[in-house]
């Protein structure tokens, strides 16, 4: 077989970059996107994306419509297709066994049965999806349980490594492709199939084959230890922040050690995103599942930890500010998870805001990317309050930094956006209530001249920093 189309089913996160990037670099196939939501396709073709990525809209743009297609018929892109990657949600379960923890596979299942019904002739299906370990070998059980007389399946697993923010530079210039499959013949053909499409920009030598197992084990096992090194120096900064070392300096010095690297020992309120905290109680479930408590236990303890930041962090402002931000306004700068990204899924701007609203604060919300109905839905969500439109009187959303700045006792930094290194303070203290508080969770700004110019500041892993001449 020569792959000359591709689908994907799911437009999302990891669909529409993934294949944007295919169709840019190898020109001779045809790549369609296909998803359920008509409204999502419609942004796909649109000059306004669903997603923000930088570097996105430019690849879709040279691509769209010559071999990159958005589609919502379903049916044609999977008869036509030579390969279909499934690139679907697997959110944590709600409900049942495993609540919490386990991944919820309704989705993958759901594409499986979907491409059995329909396909007319031999695929190769490639789970992209963060999926648990054997997972593809129940993708491959409906499939060979479901399929036409002489219609042939080969199931590989392709997770993908991306980070939100450079999407599309960890694409182009991927450390390695990973692809598991079976050691039969047909597998090994299906491995050499889809290598021969990456290779197209990527180096044969980073192209990594695996059984699919370790595939599948390898996704959330690189996931988890980027978390947990995240956890690692969280969990000092609290010493930092009781003994007056600087976690900065601290970071620094561990991370000249080429053991260890300096990557991912950036300090902040937490980490969020829609794969750490999931991927990693995975692990747990599975730990647990396979009769494992201590690994499990181990692994949970990432997790913690990461709220633990989180809690502390926010104590820190309620204490600072006199121990009551009742009637309060505080500027809350940041509401995606990171720098670079619209996304706000497990972002630890939910959390602060869900405290400080809690104990009756006042919130102006900026954000330079993400939508104003975004933040809406996050914080009115069931899941976040009993009273949504309690937090909508509570809350306003402004379009520029100044603006929700003024007249607040507090700024509090939750996104590492560039834009708020450069801000000018001092417009921004002169409108404020006074005393003037930053609370900064990213470590981004100049602690010492934000105290010159009369601010309080604190820092994760830093004791707060303050003018003399203020008395305290």
């Amino acid at each position: 077989m020569v792959i000359k189309k591709i689908c994907c089913i799911g437009a999302g996160y990891v669909g529409g970059p993934t294949c944007s990037v295919i169709a840019l670099k190898c020109p001779d196939i045809e790549v369609t996107v296909v998803d359920k939501s008509s409204e999502r396709i419609q942004q796909w073709n649109s000059n306004k994306l669903p997603i923000y990525e930088p570097g996105l809209y430019e690849v879709v743009l040279k691509c769209r419509d010559k071999n990159l297609f958005f589609s919502t018929n379903i049916n044609k892109a999977i008869t036509e297709a030579d390969l279909i990657f499934i690139s679907v949600n697997t959110p944590t379960k709600l409900n049942g066994n495993g609540k919490g923890r386990a991944a919820d596979l309704k989705y993958v299942e759901g594409a499986a049965r979907m491409i059995a019904d329909i396909a007319q002739s031999n695929k190769i299906v490639v789970e992209k999806s963060t999926v648990p370990v054997k997972a593809a070998e129940s993708i491959l059980r409906i499939l060979r349980a479901n399929h036409k007389k002489g219609v042939k399946f080969q199931i590989l697993s392709n997770p993908e490594f991306l980070s939100e923010g450079t999407a599309i530079d960890n694409l182009i210039n991927a450390d390695r492709v990973l692809i598991g499959g079976e050691e039969s013949e047909g597998g090994q053909q299906a491995i050499k199939e889809l290598s021969w499409v990456y290779e197209h920009w990527i180096p044969a030598e980073k192209i990594i084959t695996t059984n699919t197992w370790s595939s599948e084990l390898s996704k959330l096992a690189a996931n988890a230890f980027l978390a947990s090194r995240i956890s690692n120096i969280n969990s000092l900064s609290a010493v930092c922040e009781a003994t007056g070392a600087d976690i900065s300096e601290v970071a620094n010095a561990v991370g000249k050690d080429s053991r260890i690297g300096s990557k991912f020992l950036q300090a902040s309120i937490g980490f969020g995103g829609s794969c750490f905290q999931k991927d990693i109680l995975n692990l747990v479930y599975i730990c647990e599942c396979l009769n494992l408590p201590e690994v499990a236990s181990y692994w949970q303890q990432v997790i913690d930890l990461n709220e633990y930041q989180k809690t502390r962090f926010t104590k820190k402002i309620v204490e600072l500010l006199f121990n009551t931000v009742s009637d309060k306004k505080l500027a809350i700068l940041g509401f995606a998870f990171k720098k670079d990204t619209g996304d706000t899924r497990e972002s630890p701007a939910i959390y602060v805001a869900k405290t400080l609203l809690d104990e009756g604060a006042k919130l102006h919300i900026y954000d330079p990317k993400v939508e104003a109905t975004q933040i809406l839905d996050d914080l009115t969500h069931p899941s976040f309050t009993p009273d949504p439109e309690g937090v909508r009187k509570a809350i306003e959303i402004y379009d520029d930094p100044y603006q929700a700045t003024a007249g607040t006792h507090a700024v509090v930094i939750c996104t590492e956006w560039d834009e708020f290194i450069g801000l000018d303070y001092e417009e921004i203290y002169s409108n404020m209530m006074k005393p003037a508080f930053i609370f900064d969770g990213r470590k981004i700004l100049n602690h010492d001249k934000l105290a010159n110019i009369g601010f309080f500041v604190h820092t994760v892993g830093k004791q707060t920093v303050y003018k003399a001449v203020n008395g305290f």
